[in-house]
């Protein structure tokens, strides 16, 4: 069904510019898109060769008779599903406009199991070009902006040696205007290396890492990954100024130094930055940082205030991440920010408008023709010029379509559709679709509690799951007793095929199984509650199922509440709302683009126990293996109490065997029934 008509934009001069957007322009693929592609195709096969050439199939967990999930669909990645239907009405374009990504954790491929996002990297790069034509025509600004978290988390990603050998090559293949670093490139020394000798060079400064430096080998000293800031003026006349500040993440390898806001604040280059003669118009502050002041690890509100000091009416426009929420926070009545999801689940769209020869150099259109515009001030009793949209749009080819004015069969472009067989080359010489088993359900993190069996997957999966494969052969008869931390877990597991990508997402850490033999069971047992009880080990707060930073799967896990919005303008009319992202935020429950219905969500404990080899006759056995993850060793010693030590930990399986080898022999053994038959529901 299509779109009503938008009341008073229906007349000839906006219907023309409206078949003009939808007209297929040709595109030189130019020598940057060359290189990408010789880049890709030359080294795939040195790369894998070390991947891929493994000894026997359970050691690659990708036998040579692997079945592979394919199936043809007219567009995005094979197999993925088509969202149930789009967005609730039209964009509102001002003289600046933004679209926000953020902890794309290597979903360039979409979501395969997911209708509600199923575009990949390519529909995104088409998306993008469509925009900035859009955005050109109108006379105003439109700028991309990613705060960080490209790699752990898919396949696409996690696959190769070195975490975002594939991937990023790929993620490079979008114009972005302003990108910044993530505390997930930043555990492991050689993606540090990787950013800073790679990326940081390509971007060049538009790669922002205010607070970041990393090891140069070279000179043996620590520099910043990216600029400092940066001070650009945009298409349009608007003179930014930029800083791209991480959290005071503690947890970094030593490849890297990361400088506490605080003292960030103070350094030279950044008192010379709000003190620079160079007139400002408007301030972007990004980074991957919670959003909202009052979450207590944002560091944003410290810097925002020094800003202040200098520029007490000078809009600060504000992006976040690490969160992985939905969010839009209101700082005062001439700053707003947003935090825009994860996974490529959520893109964000802010607008703005109010700026003038009085406050500004901005020489565009102050009302883009053709398009509703930012009526809402920051704030209710606001005095300030500035108006202000924000949306949260549902990464699914049906968004893309229709906020860039086009339909299905002119909207691809060359660009985009590269990428697009670019992914898809790559996930098969990963071959990150090789099926090992049918799963016969859907299990999620947090939308069922730990107590439901069913449809918990900690409970009602992994535990099973570790049961049976994590298993030291020569004290199989022992009883045993494993703990792991729920954040470990980092994704739902959906209904169909589980494949080799599925393993990375559910579970894209490698946490090796360690334990202590013949521990008291009154002792053991008593592990789990005082671990929920006490401090939580963070990889990340976003690691944690929590109103402030969750980490669960907007599909079927936690969503932040809100009742049913009114419809506003025009809408598209169904008769089944699906289920998916229903956000409050600052400005209330009218950011979704599109309508979903709730899902409803449980609180999960940091920990959970499984046991295994228990007594038949249900009695408690007198000692019991104690095993966990080296993760949360230091926190398992210390409420075993005095007497128990690192010397007295030994590996369980081997000490190679960890959190992302018992899921897909698991898979193999218990649901290999409709393994060649086992469609995507």
């Amino acid at each position: 069904m299509k779109l009503g008509p938008i009341r008073g934009l229906e007349n000839k001069r906006c219907a023309s510019r409206r078949a003009d957007d939808e007209t297929v322009f040709p595109e030189d693929p130019g020598q940057d898109d060359m290189v990408h592609s010789l880049a890709l195709v030359g080294g795939l096969a040195a790369l894998l060769t070390g991947v891929l050439a493994c000894g026997d199939s359970d050691s690659c967990y990708g036998p040579t008779n692997a079945v592979e999930h394919v199936r043809q669909v007219k567009r995005m990645q094979p197999g993925v599903p088509h969202a149930a239907y789009g967005p609730k009405g039209p964009l509102e374009w001002g003289q600046v406009n933004f679209l926000h990504t953020t902890d794309t954790h290597g979903w360039l491929e979409g979501h395969l199991k997911e209708k509600n996002y199923g575009a990949d990297w390519g529909d995104f790069v088409t998306f993008t070009r469509r925009m900035k034509r859009t955005a050109a025509k109108r006379g105003v600004d439109l700028l991309l902006i990613d705060t960080g978290d490209l790699h752990d988390g898919n396949g696409l990603s996690d696959a190769t040696p070195i975490d975002g050998t594939m991937s990023m090559p790929i993620f490079d293949e979008l114009e972005y205007d302003l990108l910044t670093i993530g505390n997930h490139e930043l555990y492991v020394s050689e993606v540090s290396y990787q950013m800073f000798n790679e990326y940081a060079r390509r971007w060049g400064d538009r790669y922002i890492t205010s607070n970041v430096k990393v090891l140069n080998k070279t000179s043996g000293q620590h520099e910043y990954v990216g600029k400092t800031h940066r001070y650009f003026t945009t298409r349009h006349g608007l003179r930014v100024m930029a800083f791209g500040v991480l959290f005071d993440f503690v947890r970094n390898s030593n490849a890297s130094i990361i400088l506490k806001a605080q003292d960030m604040i103070k350094e030279p280059w950044f008192l010379d930055a709000l003190t620079t003669k160079d007139p400002i118009d408007m301030f972007i502050l990004f980074g991957h940082n919670p959003a909202h002041p009052s979450n207590p690890v944002s560091t944003f509100k410290l810097v925002f205030d020094e800003i202040r000091k200098v520029h007490p009416k000078t809009p600060i426009q504000i992006f976040g991440g690490h969160s992985h929420v939905r969010d839009f926070a209101v700082y005062d009545e001439s700053s707003v920010a947003i935090a825009s999801g994860r996974y490529c689940e959520t893109l964000g769209w802010v607008s703005m408008t109010g700026f003038d020869e009085s406050n500004s150099a901005f020489d565009g259109s102050e009302k883009p023709r053709c398009s509703l515009h930012p009526s809402r001030p920051a704030l209710d009793n606001s005095t300030s010029p500035f108006l202000y949209s924000r949306r949260y749009l549902d990464w699914n080819r049906k968004t893309f379509i229709y906020h860039s004015n086009s339909h299905e069969l002119h909207y691809d472009r060359r660009a985009g559709k590269k990428v697009t067989d670019k992914i898809s080359k790559t996930r098969h010489v990963l071959k990150l679709g090789d099926v090992a088993g049918c799963a016969p359900q859907d299990w999620c993190m947090s939308c069922a509690p730990m107590e439901d069996l069913n449809k918990n997957i900690y409970t009602g999966l992994m535990s099973p799951a570790m049961s049976a494969m994590v298993v030291n052969k020569t004290r199989a008869d022992k009883p045993r007793i494993i703990l792991a931390n729920t954040g470990a877990i980092r994704f739902d597991l959906h209904k169909g095929p589980f494949t080799y990508d599925d393993n990375f997402i559910v579970s894209p850490f490698r946490d090796v199984f360690l334990y202590i033999p013949d521990v008291p069971f009154k002792l053991a047992s008593q592990v789990i509650r005082k671990l929920n009880l006490g401090p939580v080990a963070k990889r990340e707060l976003a690691s944690m199922a929590n109103p402030l930073d969750s980490c669960t799967d907007p599909s079927l896990g936690y969503l932040s509440r809100r009742d049913m919005r009114e419809t506003r303008g025009v809408v598209r009319r169904q008769e089944i709302v699906v289920p998916g992202y229903t956000t409050t935020d600052d400005w209330g429950t009218d950011g979704d683009d599109t309508e979903h219905s709730e899902i409803p969500s449980y609180e999960i404990p940091p920990y959970w126990e499984t046991r295994a080899s228990f007594p038949d006759d249900g009695s408690d056995p007198e000692t019991v293996d104690l095993v966990f993850f080296d993760f949360i060793e230091k926190l398992v010693l210390n409420d075993l109490g005095a007497g128990y030590t690192h010397e007295m930990v030994q590996c369980y399986v081997d000490c190679n065997f960890s959190s992302q080898d018992f899921m897909l022999p698991y898979a193999r053994l218990a649901w290999s029934e409709n393994k060649d038959n086992c469609p995507v529901m």
